[in-house]
């Protein structure tokens, strides 16, 4: 299988080619301008990098060149961090929808498959959000359905919902190219993917504001409060990146079932508040480390203006329908989640922590 992959240096990259590599058979030829989470895979034959942006003209015309001869298209380029949607909104939409229109374009011209990473959050807010007096008592107002459930977010001023804007309309627009053009695509709607190498840590190989995990993982390495924004009422739903990896291959393994179709990939039964996976994480770095006292790490709640700035608005819950992902790929996860925090905050710790304490020696 030769597969063109964007995007193939992130986090979730970097565990498809550590899953992909290894079978033998496949042929990937990868763009991104980061290659520090691939370092292990450079010199496999098997893999052709490019260093280069999406967007370049140079690139678009070697990114054809590929797309000519592959059998599918993976695109998982976004700047995907809920710190950035109102604070860095042009470059959001710019890498979310302007920067992969060309792509879909080439793929719609070449009539190649199109497995494309979308996100939860097209859907916005619940309805359930909006009739606070129903919570959360009837399922059809809160579960997110890949065919059914409306795309529901705040007006243009709560700048937040530009990734989710920009991810909705590049879904748009593949859906219209297969509905005139006959393009065969797939849509992944991912449910926060947890796993090793997913985010930077503010102070060692990054700057600004991660994503909650990581946002939390520096609090504790840090010896600092957690952070709660708003109280940690928001709920979320956690996947093992290895059982994402694992719905990525069955798709992959079954194009007459994954094609023309849109797929939530997360686990329903992982469902948490933010506060509870905080109170989760101190609890399970306590047992990494060995050091009761984590136990009792400090939490603290702060608004959502002071800690990601004005313009930014909260998607409430989500809760995937996964029967599809079921019926059609056999993709149940299993992973629970404090196994997939021991995992993920382990890999943090090991790479962080003994590193600080090395460097204070």
């Amino acid at each position: 299988m030769r597969i063109v992959m964007l995007g193939c240096g992130g986090f979730i990259g970097s565990h498809l080619l550590d899953r992909l590599l290894p079978l033998g058979g496949v042929e990937i030829h990868g763009w991104d301008l980061d290659f520090s989470k691939i370092e292990k895979h450079l010199a496999n034959p098997s893999l052709n990098l490019r260093q280069d942006s999406v967007s370049s003209s140079y690139a678009l015309q070697e990114i054809e060149k590929e797309v000519e001869q592959a059998d599918v298209v993976l695109n998982l380029v976004a700047i995907c961090n809920p710190a950035d949607y109102n604070t860095r909104p042009l470059e959001v939409i710019d890498a979310s929808l302007f920067d992969i229109y060309p792509i879909v374009e080439l793929c719609a011209k070449h009539k190649k498959w199109l497995i494309s990473f979308s996100t939860s959050e097209v859907y916005g807010r619940t309805v359930a959000s909006y009739l606070p007096q129903a919570g959360y008592q009837d399922l059809s107002l809160y579960e997110l359905n890949e065919d059914e459930t409306p795309l529901i977010m705040g007006p243009v001023h709560n700048q937040r919902w530009t990734y989710a804007c920009a991810k909705q309309m590049t879904e748009r627009l593949i859906y219209a190219h297969h509905k005139e053009n006959g393009m065969p695509f797939t849509i992944v709607r991912p449910l926060n993917f947890f796993g090793p190498r997913m985010d930077y840590i503010p102070g060692r190989d990054g700057d600004g504001v991660p994503r909650v995990l990581a946002c939390f993982m520096t609090a504790l390495l840090d010896n600092k409060p957690m952070q709660l924004v708003d109280g940690g009422q928001a709920r979320r739903t956690i996947v093992s990146i290895h059982e994402a990896v694992d719905a990525i291959c069955l798709m992959l393994e079954k194009p007459e079932k994954s094609q023309n179709q849109i797929f939530h990939i997360g686990n329903p039964y992982n469902e948490v508040t933010v506060a509870e996976l905080a109170e989760l994480m101190r609890q399970t770095y306590a047992k990494i480390t060995g050091d009761s006292s984590f136990k009792d790490h400090p939490i603290i709640s702060t608004s959502a203006q002071e800690f990601y700035g004005e313009g930014y608005e909260d998607c409430d819950r989500r809760m995937p329908n996964i029967s599809k992902a079921k019926h059609l790929l056999g993709w149940d996860p299993k992973i629970s989640l404090p196994d997939v925090l021991f995992e993920t905050m382990s890999y943090y710790h090991e790479k962080y922590a003994k590193s600080l304490s090395k460097a204070s020696c």
